[in-house]
């Protein structure tokens, strides 16, 4: 018969020293078991899709869909699973959205998926994902009050996705149709080599995933000369006025929180004694009125003479502040934090940043955004000057 493995225990009775394994003086046993298998076999079945833990969610894509789940259980399966995965994720307090790097790419990599086999089950409707996360935001909200707490950003991160793999994915399927290049989809149609992949495997094709991690590394590589600085925080130097131009990158970083919010963040900076440049995430052009808004923002902090102070405190006080994190920086134990603040220790601006600064923000002169563009999908880069 077919045995479904719904929890296990872990007997915990030795430790290993250098001398070999002794045993624990405290026995332990460390039960560990999947809930939703756990429900699931309390109501009697054998798939957790058919239990109450996903009933609504189910029928929600039925009625969407116009298909039964018995029609195409995987793809009823996926989008199921991978959007509510992905509502979890945005509904914690960790503020993680979709994005191309790190946590924010494995939610964009679900809800593009989710997506994908939404198109498969024929789902026209528009917005639709969203209307499958208001299942889930219902469901749960009384257990976990974070996810209505964070429903309006959900709702409108889900929004941007769908619109943006709308369009993406419509392009991408006719060069993949066209037989592109798997490295081409990635980089220049933002077309997840997974899904290339699926797809591959769908019409009986294989991907060369060596060709592609190489051709990807290589890209990377250049990207990463090209944006690198001699120094830390990416200055090409410590000439007076490369310092300047740091001090006013981070009134810029908080200027575009202020103005886009805190998702934000930056991903790349490159400083030298003629201009700024900064990498954000951030998913479509800026308006002419926004970078106006923006230099407004700046030029108003550098006139109201703030103090750029340099704090030193552990690495754990530092991140409960709430400061920014500098791009790529593995951080030791003790970190230096520079606060922009006034005289009254109003703070404006707080990086984890390794400096140098100017004393105070009267010392910078005019701010002026000489330059604002695409680096790739999600993400911006604004050039900048100080007259």
């Amino acid at each position: 018969g077919r045995f479904i493995e719904i929890g296990n225990n872990v007997f915990i009775e030795y430790k290993k020293t250098n001398k070999g394994f002794e045993k624990l003086e405290q026995k332990n046993v460390d039960f560990g078991g999947g809930f939703e298998r756990l429900v699931m076999v309390n109501q009697g079945l054998d798939n957790i899709f058919e239990t109450d833990l996903f009933l609504n969610i189910i029928k929600k894509i039925e009625e969407l869909s116009g298909k039964k789940y018995q029609d195409d259980k995987k793809s009823f399966e996926v989008i199921a699973d991978h959007i509510k995965s992905a509502t979890f994720i945005m509904g914690d307090n960790k503020s993680i959205v979709p994005s191309n790097t790190g946590q924010g790419y494995i939610v964009r990599r679900l809800i593009r998926r989710a997506i994908r086999f939404g198109q498969k089950l024929g789902i026209k409707e528009g917005n639709w994902v969203e209307k499958i996360t208001k299942i889930i935001v219902d469901d749960y909200k009384n257990v976990y009050p974070e996810l209505e707490t964070k429903a309006k950003v959900i709702k409108e991160e889900l929004l941007k996705e769908e619109v943006k793999f709308n369009q993406t994915l419509e392009k991408g399927l006719k060069e993949f149709e066209r037989g592109e290049d798997p490295f081409i989809l990635f980089t220049t149609y933002g077309f997840p080599i997974e899904l290339t992949v699926e797809l591959a495997k769908e019409k009986g094709q294989e991907i060369n995933l060596k060709d592609f991690e190489e051709k990807l590394k290589k890209h990377q590589e250049l990207s990463k000369t090209a944006s690198a600085g001699m120094f830390k925080g990416g200055l090409a130097n410590h000439e007076p006025q490369t310092i300047k131009l740091h001090t006013a990158h981070h009134l810029l970083l908080a200027a575009l929180q202020e103005i886009f919010g805190k998702s934000v963040k930056q991903k790349g900076s490159n400083i030298n004694a003629e201009r700024l440049r900064i990498d954000f995430s951030f998913d479509r052009k800026i308006t002419d009125e926004e970078k106006k808004k923006i230099e407004d923002i700046v030029n108003e902090k550098i006139t109201q003479d703030l103090n750029v102070v340099k704090r030193e405190m552990p690495k754990e006080e530092a991140q409960k502040t709430g400061a920014e994190m500098e791009f790529g920086v593995k951080y030791g134990n003790t970190v230096s934090v520079y606060f922009i603040e006034d005289k009254k220790g109003n703070i404006f601006s707080k990086e984890f940043c390794g400096g140098p600064h100017v004393p105070n923000t009267s010392l910078l002169g005019k701010f002026k955004i000489v330059k604002e563009e695409a680096v790739s999908a999600g993400v911006r880069r604004i050039k900048a000057i100080l007259e």
